[in-house]
């Protein structure tokens, strides 16, 4: 996009009030999230929930010089307007202008799930077969897919773009604005059926998206689908892919099988390798390898581009839960879908004993009988230990479900029964419409009762890594590491995490580290950093890579592996010192290094270095001159090796400061966990860590008294204190009592008073109002921020984080 304020005025029939001839690029719509104000315009939404002119202040605070708005307010200075009728319109026609003004290639996808993970895939695979542009994060609604458009510019060849619907008669204005070449409709499910009278109806407004389409990408197995498409569109292009063999695209061999999956294709067959054999996995595999089909890549690109993907996005909260359980919480929405995907992510957990709680399904038009069929169906295939039904209509269909099943009415009278705390060595699923508050139950079955609770955002985890993958090639790989406890927040929680999200190593400091991992079910190829010569017995029993950074480890190492019996080629990673003077092997080593490795029955899975100053611009000169010694040794090494390991020398800093020197892998720590010396990148990251807790008492305390241990702190008026259950046993330092750090309550910063106690801590709280007994007290995420909290401390985010105690109860939030 780039227009004046003229030209953009003039497309969309608005009215200009200033400066017409300001270039604008971007539009943004939340005043919240305007990083760069530069040639940016305001676009103010008015909804029936809220209006977007509010906030047009704080956008003109944040240096927004344009403001498209349906009202004018002349009390901003210097400050252009672009006057519309209706702002959504308004956006709708300039991004039908521009994308009709484009010429591009379009992919066009919509339908009930799948679409976000679809449109990412071809994304992954078509990036550097097409200069393509593609919906941000799942921007697809009236709002969302207009903002979508104005990302093209003139260098893109294809366009790949959401489009959602949730109301009848919506469809039309998405269509209106965006007419894709390719249509692929993904899986039609239940997630917006309520706002339909029946399922014929949705199908009916979903594929008017494809009346301009040249080609129609479907799910054949689906018989209502397949007869309107062929009814409304038989002139144009039409593909089908599913699991039955009359469509065009299926899968030929035994699913599963331990194999590779072959899929005829019309009349050729295409073999690949599959790790995930859940349907919906399985299912966008088929929509992803005919739409490159389509797109006429080659067999042998298209099998190299789907064993390369990475996975995108799911929500749940995971808690250690009392009597050895680990308790599932996905209360969050309930149909038929996300308890498909809810049912198979309990198949990633390795406890064999299993129980469910699951209320009646709400806002879902359809048959009762046949939905509690197909969802006792679904329930059955999992062989629970126990099921409990909640809700008075799935309590009618209690005798569908074969496994042990109670029914109740309503949740508080499961938990009166306490058949919930008899449960033990189990994966316990909490799945339920909101209305029933099914998170009660997790109240009661967590193990930790302490009020001070670490939150860690698993999402916020994948959004900071996808942001680091965007500056990266997408074939670099990347290693996570989880030394110490993955930094304080849970080693196996995060690796599970991330393994489930295909990340290509881990990194844990000690062997130890590694084989817990291991031993709980994680199969992520495991960097070893500091394997200690006692260990690599254990090192190799438990599959794990040790780094090898000295002959005298390596010959070591090599006598382990040979008493072992490993009779293939172990892998190794090797260490260069390139001026950290910590651990490596140095120039005048490397050809003594090079003869010693072409003895050895070893591979060099990686050669590898690490950046002592890659955060502090002012160092810039010997980062370089580190990445300097790092190319030149490591090639070196390479030329007498005879074949190419992985390189990888960027910690978090080094991708976002050293791009260029992405070499095959790059390793994040830090930069996960959404921190970065660089401010503007930290605009971009997301807040993973939320240390929270509660007030227990809030007391007046008179004139001249005095608040804990040695009386440091004293009253000279009558102050208003609060005692929250939080102290240096929890890992908060004493050295920020007595005024030095703060507290958030209501977004407010309050100062702690007093020695910090092992167990608890005092607040001022004076200046806060309607504070009271119960409120919520954030040690550090938003306010203040990790970063403030640490600079309290006079350390680093990375001590704060790993000095948190295991006292302090660990919960985990997937979206």
């Amino acid at each position: 996009m780039n227009y004046t304020v003229h030209q953009i005025a003039e497309i969309a029939n608005a009215h200009v009030i200033g400066d017409g001839k300001l270039l604008i690029k971007n539009i943004a719509f939340d005043s919240r999230i305007i990083y760069s104000t530069k040639n940016t315009a305001f676009i103010a939404i008015n909804t029936h929930k809220n209006s977007g002119e509010k906030f047009i202040e704080a956008a003109i605070d944040r240096g927004i010089q344009v403001i498209i708005s349906e009202n004018h307010y002349p009390n901003y200075e210097n400050i252009t307007w672009i006057i519309t009728e209706n702002a959504v319109v308004f956006l709708q026609k300039l991004a039908k202008y521009h994308f009709e003004n484009a010429y591009i290639k379009s992919i066009g996808i919509t339908g009930s799930n799948g679409k976000t993970i679809l449109k990412e895939w071809l994304y992954q695979c078509l990036w550097n077969e097409f200069t393509t542009v593609k919906s941000p994060k799942s921007f697809n609604s009236q709002i969302g897919l207009p903002l979508s458009l104005l990302q093209i510019n003139d260098s893109h060849e294809l366009g790949i773009f959401e489009v959602g619907i949730s109301k009848p008669d919506e469809m039309e204005k998405q269509e209106n604005i965006f007419h894709p070449q390719i249509g692929l409709l993904t899986h039609i499910g239940t997630a917006h059926l309520a706002n339909f009278t029946f399922e014929e109806q949705l199908v009916d407004e979903k594929i008017k998206l494809f009346r301009n389409s040249k080609v129609i990408i479907y799910n054949g197995d689906n018989i209502l689908v397949d007869s309107k498409i062929k009814e409304l569109y038989s002139t144009k292009r039409l593909i089908t892919y599913g699991f039955k063999e009359h469509n065009d695209v299926h899968f030929k061999n035994n699913l599963s099988r331990e194999e590779d999956v072959v899929v005829q294709y019309f009349n050729e067959q295409i073999s690949f390798p599959v790790n995930q054999r859940d349907e919906a996995t399985l299912i966008n595999a088929l929509a992803l390898l005919t739409v490159l089909k389509e797109l006429e890549i080659s067999n042998d690109k298209i099998i190299e581009k789907i064993n390369a993907l990475k996975a995108v996005e799911m929500r749940l909260e995971a808690i250690e839960g009392i009597k050895n359980n680990i308790v599932i919480n996905d209360s969050f929405n309930l149909d038929l879908d996300s308890l498909k995907t809810a049912l198979q992510f309990l198949n990633e957990y390795n406890k064999p004993k299993k129980s469910l709680v699951l209320t009646d399904i709400v806002g879902v038009n359809s048959n009762s009988r046949e939905l509690y069929e197909e969802v006792s169906e679904l329930v059955n295939e999992q062989r629970f230990d126990s099921v409990f039904l909640i809700g008075n209509e799935i309590s009618n269909y209690s005798e569908l479900f074969k496994s042990k099943t109670s029914t109740y009415i309503n949740t508080r009278e499961l938990i009166d029964s306490k058949h919930l705390t008899e449960i033990e060595n189990q994966i316990i699923l909490l799945k339920g419409a909101r209305k029933f508050e099914i998170e009660k139950l997790k109240d009661i079955l967590e193990l930790r009762k302490h009020d001070t609770v670490l939150e860690i955002n698993l999402n916020a985890i994948l959004h900071n890594i996808n942001y680091h993958k965007s500056l990266l090639k997408p074939a670099t790989k990347m290693m996570a590491m989880v030394k110490a406890n993955a930094y304080g927040l849970g080693s196996y929680e995060i690796s599970e995490f991330l393994q489930h999200h295909h990340i290509d190593y881990l990194g844990v400091a000690f062997v130890d580290e590694g084989v817990e991992l291991r031993k709980k079910g994680i199969t992520v190829p495991i960097v070893v950093m500091n394997p200690e010569q006692h260990s690599y017995d254990t090192v190799i029993a438990y599959n794990l890579e040790p780094e090898i950074y000295s002959l005298r480890v390596l010959e070591q190492f090599y006598e382990a592996v040979k008493k072992s019996g490993y009779d293939k080629k172990y892998p190794i990673h090797i260490k260069l010192e390139t001026g950290m003077h910590r651990l490596g092997f140095k120039d005048s080593e490397l050809d003594e290094l090079s003869r010693t490795l072409a003895e050895k029955n070893l591979k060099v899975q990686s050669i590898f270095s690490h950046l002592s100053s890659s955060d502090l611009p002012s160092e810039k000169e010997f980062t370089l001159h580190q990445l300097n010694t790092f190319e030149r040794n490591s090639n070196y090494l390479i030329e007498n090796l005879g074949y190419t390991p992985i390189r990888h020398i960027l910690n978090s800093s080094g991708i976002t400061n050293y791009t260029d020197h992405q070499y095959d892998m790059v390793r994040i720590g830090i930069g996960m966990l959404g921190e970065s010396q660089n401010s503007e990148i930290n605009k971009q990251l997301r807040s993973v860590v939320s240390f929270k807790t509660v007030i227990s008492q809030i007391s007046i305390v008179g004139d001249g008294e005095s608040v804990g241990y040695s009386r440091r702190f004293k009253t000279d008026h009558p102050t208003k204190i609060a005692t929250i259950p939080v102290g240096y046993a929890d890992g908060i330092p004493r050295l920020i009592g007595n005024q030095v750090g703060n507290v958030g309550i209501h977004k407010t910063l309050a100062p702690i008073v007093g020695n910090i106690c092992m167990d608890m801590m005092m607040i001022n709280v004076d200046h806060i109002s309607n504070v009271k007994e119960g409120d919520t007290v954030t040690v550090f995420n938003a306010k203040p921020t990790l970063k403030e909290f640490a600079d309290y401390c006079k350390t680093i985010t990375y001590e704060v984080l790993t000095s948190i105690s295991p006292r302090v109860k660990r919960i985990y939030v997937k979206d």
